[in-house]
């Protein structure tokens, strides 16, 4: 098992920053991806960013790219977004996921991640 709480949502204007924190515990050791999601209302849930827990390798959807920055810290098990450059498109609840093996199923799909967070509130007003 492992427990996922996401931290750091809130109000921001149109162009501001906010930066999202999870916090794991559980069978850390045995996560292999962890990944933001997020899920507009009307919306299915989407794929924002992901990384391997142990090479730190990064993954972006298209959308973000060169605009979030995500990150991990292995000692305090957290995975962090950074979010820049933000637009009232950006407006979601954010999800941090995990899995804890590799699959045929792509890190994009949210049926690739066991354990999820639940949820923390984004609103970008423009």
């Amino acid at each position: 098992q492992v427990q996922l709480v996401e931290s750091g949502g809130g109000l921001v204007q149109a162009g501001g920053s906010l930066s999202l924190s999870c916090a794991a515990s559980g069978r850390t050791g045995s996560m292999y991806v962890l990944g933001w999601f997020r899920q507009a209302p009307g919306k299915e849930r989407e794929f924002v960013a992901a990384l391997t827990w142990s090479g730190g390798s990064t993954f972006y959807a298209d959308s973000v790219k060169g605009r979030f920055t995500i990150s991990r810290n292995r000692a305090k098990n957290t995975v962090s977004l950074e979010m820049n450059s933000l637009m009232s498109e950006d407006t979601a609840v954010y999800y941090c996921a995990a899995r804890l093996r590799a699959s045929t199923t792509s890190y994009t799909r949210a049926v690739a991640y066991r354990y999820w967070g639940q949820g923390t509130q984004v609103t970008v007003s423009s």
